[in-house]
């Protein structure tokens, strides 16, 4: 209330020396010093108070300290050594997956130079076998025409022996059936005239 509010007279220490318009002494001073410093700062948001500047400055200070020691000391080498340690396995890893490209490559350009390289060997086989059974195929039918050859030779020599033979045997049937018809017609022929006249119809 306004009737409860007391004046309050300090020195540049900021002690009451007058309280109501009257002396007090030191301990009185403090006491209603203290009292009037509180009721004059009760107001005042606790970080905005000017008289607390230089401790939050102090525990500012401290606690950035400590915070910059703890980073500096423990969570950053720690984050460090992670982030080290994945980027070497990164690293071996994409140097293992190049190698296994590497790897892969070499052997599809291996299995395809094996692949042409069997291709042809698998065409000159082929080449030389039908070659060779080309080859044997004419030599199988110079052998079959030269027997065929021969065989027809000794066919036709047959042939020509036989009919030979077989005409050797007309005449000699033309000449014994001429002698029997002239014998029939009660006329006599001698074995030459037969013979001599058969062979001139045979020769037309």
């Amino acid at each position: 209330m306004a009737g409860d509010t007391k004046t309050t007279v300090v020195d540049k220490d900021g002690n009451a020396i007058i309280v109501d318009g009257k002396p007090v002494s030191n301990d009185q001073a403090y006491e209603a010093s203290s009292v009037a410093h509180d009721d004059a700062q009760s107001d005042v948001f606790p970080p905005f108070d000017q008289s607390t500047y230089g401790p939050q400055l102090f525990w500012l200070a401290l606690s950035f300290g400590v915070l910059y020691l703890l980073m500096s000391k423990v969570a950053l080498p720690k984050i460090g050594e992670i982030l080290e340690v994945r980027r070497d396995r990164i690293e071996g890893d994409l140097a293992e997956a190049e190698r296994l490209r590497q790897k892969t490559d070499q052997a599809i350009s291996s299995y395809e130079a094996e692949l042409a390289k069997s291709k042809a060997k698998a065409h000159e086989i082929a080449e030389d076998t039908r070659t060779t059974i080309k080859d044997e195929l004419a030599e199988k039918r110079s052998e079959v025409e030269a027997d065929l050859t021969k065989k027809l030779s000794i066919a036709e020599a047959r042939i020509q022996k036989t009919k030979s033979d077989a005409l050797l045997n007309v005449d000699e049937i033309a000449t014994d059936t001429v002698i029997e018809l002239v014998t029939k017609l009660n006329t006599k022929v001698s074995a030459k005239l037969a013979s001599d006249a058969v062979a001139k119809i045979l020769k037309g």
